[in-house]
């Protein structure tokens, strides 16, 4: 059974694996700051964490992803089950080993290729079967095997094997999406044996208030030691996200990590924290970088434009990466033109930091008491926008 605590159990000691301690609360809004603990260390929260789909965050090493400040990556079931399976994953001491990462991880379950790879897949109440990309072998993944994969991976949190609806879907697409994910997450909870490893459920229902609602209210009843909310940024408009996580936030348990699944731009990670999220990730920041794209300031700097070939001025004097620290525009936009691996890894390096500060940043107003003035104006509803 899930353990969690308080901001007044802080001071207690030494905290159980998988208890989240809430320090800070934002009195105007629903925004938190915490610390979740794994056994292989804390989460400060609100935190955005890394994708290393295939145990590796693209172009990145461990030592230079430790630098960014990331505390939590995040890997994939289905791709690791694909290559190099699970079993060498096992062999080499679990995936903390494997990939020389020894900060807490997460793997996702494989529910979201059930929806990114649904023209090579079928659906049933039993599970998903796939046709690998790969060779065209069939790949079945039910609940069971996901939670079997995910045991021999060995992270420090596993996923719920979930149906993630594409959009636009009908309210009955959905409903029968919401249905499978719920019986999935009560197999999922058998199935999983590792009391090392903290399952979290996820819940669904598009973009229909009375499913979201009803899988809010399921999952949050199975007293789980975290719960995400998925099927968000899959090509709903931006209000709708919106919406989703106000509507959504209040109903989910107040003592465990609220995760928004597939999210990492600035003003909806805002948003998402105003109204009690913990925990974001995405793929943006290693993509941006591996084409030659800065975040900036909230903006997306392309380097191959010319104007930065005579900037010889750092992307952002007030960021510690060690692009901005040690290079300058100038030189960025020569690597980028010239294709080299160099200036991919350092702006993703430089988009990681830029993503995970801005997550401390807002922890640390929280601490403050000053979100509502930093980061809440962010709300969808304001006049003007914050810009960080």
């Amino acid at each position: 059974m899930p353990t969690s605590a308080t901001a007044s159990d802080a001071s207690a000691g030494e905290a159980p694996p998988f208890a989240f301690t809430i320090q800070h609360r934002c009195g105007r809004t629903a925004a938190r700051c915490g610390t979740f603990h794994t056994p292989h260390g804390p989460v400060q929260t609100p935190r955005f964490m890394p994708v290393g789909t295939l145990a590796t965050v693209k172009g990145v090493s461990p030592a230079q992803l430790a630098e960014t400040g990331a505390a939590m990556v995040l890997a994939n079931t289905y791709h690791l089950h694909l290559q190099p399976g699970e079993a060498v994953v096992q062999e080499a001491g679990g995936l903390h080993r494997f990939m020389g990462w020894q900060g807490p991880l997460l793997t996702d379950s494989g529910g979201f290729q059930v929806f990114s790879l649904g023209a090579i897949n079928t659906i049933n109440d039993d599970g998903v079967t796939f046709r690998s990309p790969r060779d065209g072998a069939r790949i079945t993944l039910t609940p069971e095997r996901s939670m079997e994969i995910q045991m021999a991976l060995g992270a420090d949190v596993v996923m719920a094997f979930d149906q993630c609806p594409p959009y636009p879907a009908s309210e009955t697409e959905v409903a029968l999406a919401c249905r499978r994910t719920h019986s999935w997450l009560e197999r999922c909870i058998s199935a999983h044996q590792r009391p090392d490893q903290a399952l979290f459920g996820i819940v669904q229902g598009g973009c229909f208030p009375r499913l979201r609602q009803e899988s809010a209210r399921f999952v949050a009843s199975l007293n789980l030691p975290g719960i995400a909310v998925g099927g968000v940024s899959v090509g709903e408009p931006v209000e709708e996200m919106h919406r989703i996580v106000r509507e959504v936030g209040p109903l989910l348990p107040e003592g465990v990590p609220h995760y928004l699944m597939g999210v990492g731009s600035l003003r909806e990670m805002a948003v998402a924290v105003a109204h009690g999220f913990d925990l974001f990730d995405c793929v943006l920041p290693t993509r941006l970088g591996r084409h030659g794209t800065a975040l900036v300031g909230g903006e997306r700097w392309n380097l191959r434009n010319a104007r930065f070939r005579h900037d010889h001025t750092p992307l952002d004097a007030s960021c510690p990466c060690v692009a901005c620290r040690n290079h300058s525009r100038a030189y960025l936009h020569h690597l980028i033109r010239c294709d080299e691996m160099l200036g991919r890894t350092l702006l993703s390096l430089h988009n990681l930091t830029q993503l995970i500060r801005f997550t401390t940043a807002m922890a640390q107003a929280i601490r403050e008491g000053s979100f509502s003035e930093d980061f809440a104006p962010w709300e969808p509803d304001s006049p003007a926008a914050h810009t960080w």
